[in-house]
C-alpha cells in the first residue's frame, strides 16, 4: 500500500494468522477469523460469527473501540469494485435500524470478490 493510500485509511489484506494471534483477546471461544484487513491503526476482521471494526482513537492509539455486528443484523450490503481510474474499493454495510450505513474503503490489491463471497456465504446461513 503506497503512503498515500495508508494517509487515507485505504485498507489491505491482513494475514488471518497475524490477526488471529493480536485479537485472540476478543474472540469468543472456537471463533475463528475469516478475513481481516488492516487500515492504518483501524482493523476489519470477519469471522465465523460477526463482523468485528476495530477503532484506535487518538493521537496515540491507546483508546480503541471495539464494533462487533452479527450477521443477522445486517440488513443488506454492497461491494464496489475498483475501475480504471478509480483504484479504489468500497464496501457499504446496512444495520437495522441505522439510516446510514457503514462504509470502508479497500485499496488496489484487496480481494473484494473474495469479501462478496464471505458476506454473502454468512448471510445466507
Amino acid at each position: 500500500m503506497s503512503l498515500f493510500g495508508a494517509l487515507l485509511g485505504h485498507a489491505r489484506n491482513y494475514e488471518i494468522g497475524e490477526a488471529t494471534k493480536d485479537f485472540a483477546g476478543i474472540l469468543a471461544a472456537g471463533e475463528q477469523i475469516i478475513l481481516a484487513f488492516k487500515l492504518v491503526r483501524d482493523v476489519v476482521i470477519l469471522t465465523d460469527r460477526r463482523i468485528i471494526f476495530v477503532d484506535k482513537q487518538g493521537l496515540t492509539g491507546r483508546k480503541t473501540e471495539l464494533m462487533s455486528v452479527p450477521y443477522r443484523a445486517i440488513s443488506r450490503f454492497s461491494v464496489e469494485t475498483q475501475g480504471n481510474f478509480d483504484l479504489e474499493a468500497e464496501l457499504k454495510i446496512w444495520i437495522g435500524g441505522a439510516a446510514e450505513p457503514l462504509q470502508r474503503t479497500f485499496s488496489k490489491g484487496v480481494d473484494v470478490l473474495a469479501l462478496q463471497a464471505a458476506l454473502a456465504d454468512r448471510l445466507s446461513r
